[in-house]
This record gives structure tokens, sequence and C-alpha cells, in this order.
């Protein structure tokens, strides 16, 4: 299983951002909450169509689920349409993760 998160900064120090479309970077991680990849998020700015491209990036990535602190109809639709979940967290990054990974182990 891949978790991307939607992130204000390139590691996982930083926050869960609060926007999943043009958030500026997303973090990929294992279910062990291993870091496999950063992505400087290329639909950030620019014009329409963020949620879809991102949904795609993402999915083309093999990742399952996708986290950020709230997500645009358009993006949920492109989520279901690729079978992708879906989580919303406020925290930093680790703590989100750190609370996944736990939950995988038990």
């Amino acid at each position: 299983m891949k978790i991307a998160v939607a992130s204000t900064g390139k590691d996982k120090n930083s926050n869960i951002s609060k926007v999943a479309g043009r958030a500026p970077h997303y973090l990929i991680f294992d279910e062990s909450g291993e870091i496999l990849e950063t992505i400087s998020n290329p639909f950030s700015t620019g014009g329409g169509g963020a949620g879809y491209g991102v949904a795609k990036m993402l999915a083309d990535k093999d990742v399952n689920t996708i986290v950020a602190g709230e997500f645009g109809p358009n993006m949920i639709e492109a989520m279901n349409e690729r079978n992708l979940t879906y989580l919303t967290g406020t925290e930093k990054i680790s703590d989100f993760i750190l609370g996944i990974s736990k939950k995988s182990t038990k």
C-alpha cells in the first residue's frame, strides 16, 4: 500500500497541506511509514484541472490513499474514478504517518 500526503514542505516534518490539488508537494509513504518519494506538485499553480491531474499522477505511481486537509469535488470525482481512497488530516505529517503505521501493524 502506498499513501500520498499533500505537504507544505519536502519532508515529513512539514504540515499536511490544507488543499489537495494545489498542494506544493506530495510525499509518498509505504504502509510502515517509510518515505518512498517526494514530488513537487506540477499542478500547484496554473489553470483548472489540478485535482484531476494530481489524482492521475498519483494513481500512475500506484498510490492507494491520498491525504490532505480538504478535497475539492472534482478531485474527489477523479479519485473515485481511479478507486483511490482519501483521508483528511491537519497535523504534522510525521504524526499522521505514525498513526497510520501503528494501525497497519496491529
